[in-house]
């Protein structure tokens, strides 16, 4: 078994879409980024990677690179999950969490789990999303930015 956590951060901009989880919300704001900036998405990745340990996103996924620019997020979660069979690891379970002020979270949280387990070729109860609010607080509590963390257990596949 490997364990491997990470945590995301992206700002709040207008004009860009709000893409959770592979899900596109309604909100008059978006995360900012070199790809589609799903910072969900962004946590699980690298705490998949940093069980494996094979170091961060920016490493295999630079946004220095133009071939990532806008690219959907799903797609890089796609590139990890086939980087952890290549080592012989399945999910063992995501438990995820998102910081965010606005917009509520609850009506979409059940499609970013079934996205992110068709993706990791798991079950959906294997994946765990909450959401928790910045109560008017820092810079997620005055919506400049959103959040999300991730930890994740990886288990070896048998022989």
């Amino acid at each position: 078994m490997r364990i491997g956590q990470a945590i995301d951060i992206h700002q709040l901009v207008s004009g860009r879409p709000l893409i959770l989880g592979g899900v596109s919300i309604p909100h008059d704001q978006g995360l900012l980024g070199h790809s589609d900036a799903d910072v969900l998405v962004h946590a699980i990745g690298e705490s998949i990677l940093g069980a494996l340990a094979l170091g961060d996103l920016g490493k295999h996924f630079p946004d220095t690179d133009p071939k990532y620019k806008d690219i959907d997020s799903m797609k890089i979660l796609a590139k990890i999950y086939e980087m952890m069979k290549e080592r012989k690891y399945h999910v063992g379970n995501v438990d995820a969490t998102i910081l965010a002020e606005k917009p509520k979270m609850a009506p979409y949280i059940q499609q970013m789990r079934q996205n992110l387990a068709d993706c990791l070729h798991c079950s959906v109860d294997q994946i765990s999303i909450k959401a928790t609010r910045g109560e008017k607080m820092g810079f997620v509590g005055k919506e400049e930015g959103m959040v999300a963390m991730s930890i994740c257990l990886l288990e070896e596949e048998c022989a």
